[in-house]
């Protein structure tokens, strides 16, 4: 295992990219960091530069416009770097699937690690997720 790995499975700093989310998703990984949950005691940080993080947390549909900006923001981070989809939207675009602007599903476009289901979904699903996110990193 390469030192890389073995720090990230300790300590993964996180990026939030919002895509075109209805901020329901947003709120719930805000709340991933109240002393409730604390994921910060897990060493888990989030960090305001994709160029330092180890893992992105991507809320929200893609859509023809957020498409290069979702890309261009996968290229600035360091690799390897995990991809988180959280929420409904993320996972399978939900309702916005027939949607005239939504052109591809996020796992079309990144390489998806883990999918975290849910219309938002709970802190308890977003921190299992991205502990079996880190435990991919583990198995490679």
């Amino acid at each position: 295992m390469s030192i890389k790995i073995k720090a990230l499975s300790k300590s993964p700093w996180v990026f939030h990219v919002s895509a075109a989310s209805c901020n329901n998703c947003d709120i719930e990984i805000l709340d991933c960091f109240t002393p409730r949950f604390d994921v910060e005691r897990f060493g888990v940080q989030l960090i305001g530069s994709v160029r330092h993080a180890d893992a992105l947390v991507v809320t929200g549909v893609i859509n023809k416009k957020t498409i290069p900006l979702v890309k261009k923001v996968y290229e600035q981070a360091s690799k390897p770097c995990l991809v988180i989809a959280v929420g409904t939207c993320s996972c399978s675009q939900h309702m916005f699937r027939f949607g005239y602007n939504v052109i591809e599903p996020l796992d079309k476009i990144l390489p998806v690690s883990v999918y975290i289901p849910g219309c938002p979904p709970k802190p308890e699903a977003i921190i299992l997720g991205i502990v079996k996110a880190l435990g991919t990193l583990k198995k490679k």
